[in-house]
């Protein structure tokens, strides 16, 4: 028997939850176009994603580790690779639909540029009088308008709910700005996995790569009361004995969040009585999240890290770097144009000068950046 795409929707009309979205049902693209025979349409999105030059630049793009520091550290491929597999998980679990959830997971970190969370603040403040930057907003800009694949559009051409969820993803970092996706409406069940996939995420993995760093010390997090569920879960006392312990507490703690958030969400959903996607959209509040008591351990352990992790002198020093490096490439690049590469230059007419340098950088990685920046900036380097 082969599975052609009117098997897969019918398979989709038969597990999904009547609030989980199908492909069947998609509003489509801005381009039409002829669709597969063995893929549904969030397939096809999802593998567009994947063959990207966006997506694979993520591999040397910082999450919270600059990559050469080690190989072991996340970078912002492996955070995003994290992401969907949870949002997988859950979404599997709550009867929403797993290619769109994976799609939106693959793409939510496609315009965050190098340096991780530093990088992007830094670009908002050089283009603040030319129209900002969010990674948000750039992830988006590159699905529709940067990524150059295909003869008849530019962009991937993605579907509406692709794209809804990309422009609804909002975390304690990220607010959306949907003006132009039904603005009303919250994200879609599978958008709100998204957002709480990528929370859960980067709070386990950066509090891993804390341990491994020798950053964090197990001595820091006594008495806090998460970490203390999670050793009492897996019959562990005192000092981590390996790395073969952490593994399996970090395992421990994503199981416990994973768990908590299913288990909290379908009770919303529960409660709510909504029937239909649109029901859930029209909801006032966001149905995909942690129970209270978990929230609140989970926020204890956010402002740890926040004090102990992200502000930690060695990672505060590499934003300082990167503060210097991301400046002085705008500034040369804005005084002296000429110096960009000829195809970059020849984007300036329709976007812009500062929206092209903001391009040019945004994309690249941090080893790109800072081999530019030896380039422009150390005369004993080759231009």
């Amino acid at each position: 028997m082969i599975y052609d795409r009117a098997r897969l929707e019918a398979l989709e009309d038969q597990s999904l939850a009547p609030y989980g979205l199908r492909s069947k049902n998609s509003r489509g693209r801005l381009h039409p176009e002829d669709e597969p025979d063995y893929r549904t349409l969030f397939q096809r999105d999802r593998d567009r994603i994947l063959h990207t030059t966006a997506f694979r630049r993520l591999e040397y793009k910082t999450q919270v580790f600059i990559n050469y520091e080690g190989d072991y550290y996340r970078t912002r491929l492996t955070h995003t690779l994290e992401v969907t597999q949870i949002g997988r998980t859950v979404a599997r679990a709550l009867g929403a639909n797993e290619d769109l959830t994976e799609s939106i997971c693959m793409a939510h970190d496609l315009g965050h540029p190098a340096f991780g969370h530093s990088g992007e603040t830094i670009l908002a403040r050089l283009m603040r009088d030319f129209g900002g930057f969010d990674h948000n907003k750039q992830s988006f800009r590159i699905v529709t308008q940067l990524e150059n694949r295909y003869p008849d559009f530019p962009g991937l051409n993605l579907t509406w709910e692709v794209l809804e969820g990309i422009v609804k993803h909002e975390t304690e970092y990220d607010i959306a700005d949907a003006s132009d996706f039904n603005p009303e409406l919250r994200g879609h069940l599978e958008a709100q996995i998204t957002n709480a996939a990528d929370e859960l995420a980067y709070t386990a993995h950066d509090l891993d790569d804390g341990l491994r760093s020798g950053m964090i010390q197990e001595s820091q997090l006594e008495g806090m009361p998460l970490w203390e569920v999670v050793l009492k879960s897996v019959g562990l006392h005192g000092p981590l004995a390996d790395d073969l312990s952490r593994h399996r507490l970090i395992r421990r703690l994503i199981s416990l969040e994973v768990n908590d958030l299913v288990q909290a969400t379908d009770l919303r959903i529960r409660d709510s009585g909504v029937r239909s996607v649109t029901d859930l959209q029209k909801l006032p509040y966001n149905v995909v999240g942690h129970s209270e008591e978990m929230h609140h351990r989970n926020r204890q352990l956010k402002d740890f890290l926040y004090a102990n992790l992200y502000r930690h002198y060695r990672v505060v020093r590499m934003a300082v770097k990167a503060e210097r490096i991301i400046t002085d490439l705008f500034n040369a690049y804005r005084s002296e144009p000429t110096i960009l590469p000829r195809h970059v230059q020849a984007t300036i007419e329709e976007r812009g000068l500062e929206r092209t340098i903001c391009d040019y950088i945004a994309g690249m990685t941090d080893r790109f950046a800072v081999e530019e920046f030896e380039k422009l900036f150390n005369p004993m380097s080759l231009p």
